[in-house]
């Protein structure tokens, strides 16, 4: 029997066959796996990240007041923002094909893995921007298989779900340029202190340069370097049609200016104030650290820079040298907001970051104003006399307590409110405490803002019971105001990355006092800086009208005032317990805060105290207390609230059979009022 055989070409047909079928079906089937891949990746969502962002702390003028990032500087900002040549800088160097793959250059990939073949290693780099994005977004830098593969299928889900604007947008805010500068903006105004939209194409080239070795092609590290870069960007730019030679010519030409580097550290202005904000934002606001210190922020704060700078020049000039341990403490609010100006919580941060504005020590004598508003709102006029000796006190039944005047100096006569206020009597304020009632002081100094804890005591009146120098400004702050008290504000506003306001910080008065017992206590307070008065002594440094109260204790040393426009208390004095020299180092209170009080105002005229409705002047005689008449030799000028002011005319050098001939009280063309009409501001 015959067998036939099967040509060879007839089974190499079939073969081919089979082979044909086999290809295509595994075709469709690799089709139909990497449809199923796309639509599973497609709905997948991508992974949550957390992009950190730089936190911006403006000044009340809109000056960047500080930066908050901790190594991570980034500002994030629309592709519109970012300039066209920087956008074309990078895709020429980092993925010139970026417009047209899907996230993977097959050419470039296919290299690369070859190399890594052969060298049996991961150490050739073929990422795409959408790779790279994929990797800074999702993953570690580790160069394992296990990563690349994780990386493709991110890179793909970017792709199908971002537009390519989308993503370039997402890496230019996302990329590292050295110098703590992330993203294209912070890196623009790290570099060359202009906001990334401004950059030129020579700028942005140097720029697009930099991320392929932050540290190695740097400007600031090794200019020739990064301007080798800059030539093979532009060359690269040139090659894909995106500039001309001419232009690549130029750009390469064209001097590059960098940014002088600062010394970023704890020597920027108003450390202490940041500080408090950092405190406010934290602890007040319930913003979390990660938020506040990576959330992109604005927070917009009441500083004001030339307030601030010469509140810390003067501090620095006034502290002796060859005394490093003596502290000062200085606070300025604008006493109609309560928006704190500059704060200066001690003379070098970098020694000392305690903050010596909240900190709480006795206050003496600068209490006393407290306390005498109550006063006048209970019974008492600046015409209240008592007698200045030296005084035992009982109290709560079988106590005693003794205080003295400073220097053992008593008057031993009688004596008003606006002399006691003038020569700080202690014996005058014991008396007044005795009278109110301690708890009734308290309720006052609470009322004004103090919420320090207080001891209702007689010794109260001189000020024991330990406030801060912002509390304590906070009280001045309501006595200026004709008794409406105003909250301490710090921070205006806080917007999110997205612009959403998170905090909003408006003035808020809330009447806490009378306004004629208000403004009384302000007049008299202006006694201090007149001769005789406890700030006299710096008087010829303030040129317009201030009030003020000095305080002293064996180891502080205080002035607290104001002018219509700012209050402002200063605090000088030792940490630990070592008293201060009342006459050296206790006079530099009051030589900061009047050097201060004049800087941080020029350029503005000088404004009056004005009085309320309810108030009446009348020329007074110092001896009998009555109403002075024109034969009376020193007659002094005193306000009452109306009905309060004495009836009786002095008699006692009236010539025989003549009538009392009242002394009429000024006009309201006062000297201030006078200069204030001409007053022009000075260069």
């Amino acid at each position: 029997m015959e067998v036939i055989r099967e040509a060879p070409l007839l089974r190499y047909l079939r073969w081919a066959k089979k082979f044909v079928k086999f290809f295509i079906l595994s075709l469709l089937c690799l089709s139909f796996a990497i449809l199923l891949l796309i639509l599973y990746l497609r709905s997948q969502p991508l992974p949550e990240t957390f992009v950190k962002q730089t936190t911006t702390i403006y000044a009340s003028n809109g000056e960047v007041l500080d930066t908050m990032h901790r190594g991570e500087n980034r500002i994030l900002v629309p592709i519109q923002e970012i300039s066209p040549a920087l956008i074309d800088a990078t895709i020429a160097i980092e993925d010139r094909s970026f417009r047209e793959h899907y996230g993977f250059d097959w050419k470039r990939l296919a290299m690369a893995a070859y190399i890594d073949v052969i060298n049996m290693d991961m150490r050739q780099g073929a990422s795409t921007i959408t790779q790279q994005l994929a990797r800074n977004l999702y993953l570690t830098l580790d160069k394992t298989w296990d990563r690349k593969i994780k990386e493709a299928l991110l890179s793909i889900q970017l792709e199908l779900n971002y537009s390519k604007n989308e993503i370039l947008e997402m890496y230019m805010n996302q990329i590292y340029y050295g110098h703590s500068a992330y993203g294209a903006q912070a890196a623009a105004q790290t570099y060359f202190g202009k906001n990334a939209k401004d950059l030129s194409l020579a700028e942005s080239t140097m720029l697009a340069g930099i991320p392929k070795g932050p540290t190695y092609y740097s400007p600031f590290n090794d200019f020739e370097r990064a301007k080798s870069r800059q030539k093979l960007i532009l060359d690269s730019m040139e090659r894909d049609g995106m500039i001309s030679s001419k232009q690549a010519d130029q750009a390469f030409a064209e001097p590059i200016k960098l940014k002088e580097r600062t010394n970023e550290n704890l020597a920027e202005q108003a450390p202490y104030f940041r500080d408090y904000i950092a405190s406010l934002v934290k602890n007040k606001y319930g913003i979390d650290e990660e938020l506040f210190i990576h959330g992109g922020l604005k927070i917009h704060t009441t500083l004001d820079p030339v307030m601030q700078k010469k509140a810390e020049e003067i501090v620095a000039s006034v502290l002796p040298k060859d005394s490093p341990n003596l502290q000062a403490a200085l606070i300025a609010m604008d006493p109609d907001t309560g928006y704190i100006k500059a704060m200066v919580g001690g003379r070098d941060y970098k020694t000392s970051q305690y903050n010596r504005v909240l900190g709480k020590r006795q206050p003496g004598s600068s209490f006393k104003p407290i306390m005498y508003l109550s006063a006048l709102q209970n019974g008492y006029t600046p015409l209240t006399l008592m007698k200045s000796e030296p005084t035992v006190f009982t109290y709560d039944q079988n106590k005693q307590y003794i205080p003295s005047n400073f220097g053992g100096r008593y008057a031993h006569a009688m004596i008003n409110m606006r002399e006691a206020i003038k020569t700080s009597d202690n014996i005058y304020a014991v008396k007044t405490i005795d009278f109110l009632g301690p708890q009734k002081v308290v309720d006052e100094a609470k009322s004004l803002g103090i919420t320090s804890n207080l001891q209702a005591v007689p010794s109260l009146a001189l000020g024991t019971s330990p406030v801060s120098p912002l509390e304590l400004n906070a009280a001045y702050a309501a006595i200026v105001n004709k008794g409406e008290a105003v909250k301490p504000i710090a921070i205006t506003s806080i917007e999110d990355n997205q612009g959403n306001i998170l905090v909003e910080e408006k003035p808020e008065k809330t009447r806490v006092a009378d306004p004629v017992a208000s403004a009384l206590l302000v007049n008299m307070m202006q006694s201090v800086f007149e001769r005789g008065g406890t700030g006299f002594r710096v008087a010829n440094e303030i040129n317009r009208p201030v009030a003020g109260k000095t305080g002293s204790t064996d180891y502080d040393a205080w002035l607290s005032g104001f002018t219509p426009q700012l209050v402002s208390t200063v605090w000088v004095g030792y940490d630990k317990n070592q008293k201060v020299d009342d006459v050296k180092e206790g006079y530099l209170s009051k030589k900061i805060w009047a050097q201060f009080m004049e800087a941080a105002l020029k350029g503005q005229p000088p404004a009056l105290f004005d009085m309320p409705a309810g108030i009446v002047s009348v020329y007074i005689d110092a001896q009998s207390g009555k109403l002075a008449t024109e034969h009376c030799p020193t007659p002094q000028l005193f306000y009452f609230a109306s009905g309060t002011e004495p009836q009786e005319y002095c008699t006692d050098h009236l010539p025989e059979n003549e009538a009392p001939t009242p002394l009429k009280p000024p006009d309201s063309s006062t000297f201030w009022q006078r200069m204030g009409s001409w007053w022009k501001p000075s260069d």
